[in-house]
């Protein structure tokens, strides 16, 4: 099975508790106004991955420490079957993995999506079988700023298991504190090799134009911005 997505990194701290593995599926029709990842949107985006080199690469993490696994976008649930195999492949590695774990907490997999509960058909929720918790909901740009990992306070931080109910009940209403992006440099951006810079997380209000200054006093100014059209 191939994947379109738009990415991955690792270690992501900014998008659930930890350093996760993050995986950014590509294509999203939902378009919501103000959205910081645009390039997600196009269904041809991004570019192709199997689903074996997908489940390599959560192998890898789980080696390097891994505390959990974030799906975000673009729109995972526009790619469901997909997402469900790869959730699925996922969750066989993490049990493979939890006798070389000891003590340690179980990665938890949180899945962010704009669709809300209601629009969840068969197919969707097939997909999310596998999370431990989802983000719900599309970002509104008129509503306040949500609680952490939420862009809108209309944004719903909904445990799906037992894992998800112990790892994020702390952070149900927890207000966002501290920096909200992570920024990651690459030398050998798709632009004839300079250097790109990658804004990883929900940004609070302003925190995309800080960084903008932030990165242009440090020699990098950004000729495309995701989040502008």
């Amino acid at each position: 099975m191939r994947i379109r997505i738009g990415g991955t990194h690792f270690p992501v701290r900014t998008l659930g508790p930890g350093r996760r593995l993050g995986v950014w599926f590509q294509g999203c029709p939902l378009a919501c106004p103000g959205c910081m990842s645009r390039h997600t949107w196009a269904a041809d985006g991004g570019r192709e991955a199997t689903l074996a080199e997908l489940l390599e690469r959560w192998r890898e993490a789980l080696e390097q420490g891994a505390e959990g696994l974030t799906v975000s976008g673009g729109e995972p649930l526009e790619q469901a079957p997909a997402l469900a195999r790869f959730l699925a492949g996922a969750d066989r590695l993490r049990t493979a993995a939890d006798a070389g774990r000891g003590a340690g907490p179980r990665p938890d997999f949180l899945v962010y999506t704009g669709y809300d509960q209601h629009e969840w058909d068969p197919p969707r929720l097939r997909a999310l079988r596998y999370a431990d918790a989802v983000i719900a909901g599309r970002f509104e740009i008129a509503e306040p700023a949500g609680p952490v990992w939420r862009g809108s306070a209309n944004q719903r931080l909904l445990p799906r298991t037992p894992l998800g109910r112990a790892r994020y009940a702390p952070h149900l209403d927890r207000p966002a504190t501290g920096p909200a992006l992570q920024v990651v440099v690459e030398a050998d951006g798709a632009s004839g090799g300079a250097p790109s810079a990658r804004l990883l997380g929900v940004p609070a209000r302003g925190e995309l134009a800080f960084y903008e200054r932030w990165l242009g006093e440090r020699g990098l100014r950004l000729r495309d911005r995701s989040w502008r059209p």
